[in-house]
């Protein structure tokens, strides 16, 4: 079987002194590996050439055969570690919880504990007979998160 943590290395290594980083690593049953990459910026389709090119000339002498996919973690997709939420801070982020509770909020933290969110909920305010709007700021640990994705409105 493939080492994922040896091709994340690799592509480690590759990337020092850039903005890009690794977010997974996956190989499935018939050695198709998917390496995911992501960046502070964006990540340049050049970029996940040499990554490809560096893990298969180094992995070239190794018993197995594998296909390498080198690809940029793309918008709509869950964010898998903290470097991504970090990079979205003061952005729009969906947030399903485990509950079932699916939320839009505005992420305003994360850090390696979890994320802070802030948005507008209808609650019962005293001395109203209408629920009205209270913007609410609230931290849910990340074992209360089944997934957080970037929320893109194209309104």
């Amino acid at each position: 079987m493939i080492d994922c943590q040896k091709i994340k290395a690799l592509a480690e290594q590759q990337l020092v002194g850039t903005d890009v980083f690794v977010v997974s690593c996956k190989v499935s049953p018939s050695n198709e590996v998917e390496l995911l990459l992501d960046s502070d910026t964006s990540v340049q389709l050049e970029t996940c050439a040499a990554v490809n090119r560096a893990v298969n000339e180094t992995m070239a002498d190794d018993e197995e055969d594998f296909s390498l996919t080198v690809a940029s973690a793309g918008i709509g997709e869950e964010l898998k570690c903290e470097r991504q939420f970090r990079k979205l801070v003061g952005r729009p982020v969906e947030v399903l919880l485990l509950n079932g509770t699916k939320i839009r909020a505005l992420l305003d933290a994360a850090d390696a504990g979890g994320i802070t969110l802030s948005y507008e909920e209808k609650q019962a305010v005293e001395g109203k007979k209408r629920k009205q709007l209270v913007k609410v700021v609230k931290r849910y640990a990340f074992s209360e998160v089944k997934y957080t994705k970037e929320y893109l409105d194209f309104k």
